[in-house]
């Protein structure tokens, strides 16, 4: 489900934490790192479950308004099209969901309020309107509905965000990735799936031989930057030569530390993709002006590039032109 772009960027999120305690052991980090990205799928489904538990709102509403002294003919014949959505009582069905949920131990309870807020904004959105008065109801309207109410009305809730980040350290910087998993889950499921159809995995396994293949290709690259720190920052220093290497921020020396250890270290990563993807990381993570300076560094670097393998008598030549070409040599005395 996460994309290499994602997998870079939880790199990127350890490596700074990393660098700015010197403290901590690799293997901590590593472990804070993957726990860190495992646990965006447990965000994943609490967004979920907070959609499930705005539709149960609805039902006990329209439960208690049937109890009104004075009820209303609508209160008591409900339009109830919303709370008998399709797609919510596929994904409540769902035993792969309904065992993470009670995995992660996940409750509303405490947090009526801010469903009860939702729900109204709900009710009162176009979305909501022109649905409730539409046609005949089928499942693929209803999961659409479901997919555009999270993606206008939950998406960068301020509310729902506060809780998240109270419950987990992890979470203030995850929950773009997360709601991005939100949107892959809602898409995965089908009218035909039964209750047995597994959801999708965190780490993307389509078309790989080895289902851990994403996962050790991030924590590879973690290690792999970290353990040939010191010779990427002579590198850098020689292709930064009108620069003074301590003036070069953190962020900088970090996402060119990644990229280094990315051209290096996995040859079957087509050039212009590492490149492009540690650019598009500069952009995001760094100042303006860093990605002009990263790519006119990682570019040099990629024309001809020597470091010292993990055998200290080796030295790798790897023409980086477009191909990738190793060849070793013994290490001049």
């Amino acid at each position: 489900m996460l994309t290499r772009r994602h997998l870079r960027i939880k790199v990127l999120q350890a490596l700074y934490a990393y660098f700015i305690n010197n403290d901590i052991k690799l293997s901590i980090a590593e472990k804070n790192m993957t726990q860190s990205a495992e646990r965006i799928y447990e965000l994943a489904i609490y967004q979920l479950s907070f959609i499930v538990e705005i539709v149960k709102f609805a039902a006990k509403r329209i439960e208690e308004n049937k109890k009104k002294f004075y009820p209303t003919e609508d209160d008591l014949n409900p339009n109830t099209k919303f709370v008998d959505n399709l797609f919510i009582a596929k994904l409540t069905e769902n035993r792969d969901y309904k065992k993470r949920k009670n995995e992660y131990k996940i409750n509303w309870i405490d947090h009526e309020e801010i469903i009860r807020r939702c729900y109204n904004d709900l009710r009162a959105n176009d979305l909501y309107i022109n649905y409730m008065t539409a046609g005949k109801q089928n499942f693929e309207d209803d999961k659409q509905l479901i997919l555009k109410v999270f993606t206008n009305l939950l998406v960068d809730n301020e509310s729902l965000e506060y809780i998240y980040e109270e419950k987990s350290v992890y979470w203030a910087n995850d929950i773009d990735l997360a709601n991005y998993c939100v949107v892959r889950i809602i898409s995965s499921i089908n009218a035909q799936d039964d209750s047995l159809a597994k959801l999708p995995t965190l780490y993307n396994t389509e078309g790989k031989d080895d289902p851990d293949e994403d996962k050790n290709y991030m924590i590879r690259l973690f290690h792999k930057a970290i353990l040939h720190s010191k010779s990427y920052e002579k590198l850098i220093e020689e292709k930064a030569s009108n620069w003074d290497f301590n003036r070069i921020t953190l962020m900088d020396v970090i996402l060119l530390k990644m990229g280094l250890a990315e051209l290096i270290e996995f040859p079957t990563i087509p050039v212009k993709v590492t490149l492009n993807e540690i650019i598009e990381l500069a952009k995001l993570y760094s100042t303006p002006k860093s990605r002009v300076f990263i790519n006119g560094i990682l570019d040099k670097m990629s024309a001809c590039l020597l470091y010292t393998s993990d055998a200290a008598d080796d030295l790798l030549c790897v023409d980086l032109g477009g191909r990738r070409i190793i060849k070793k040599k013994k290490t001049q005395q």
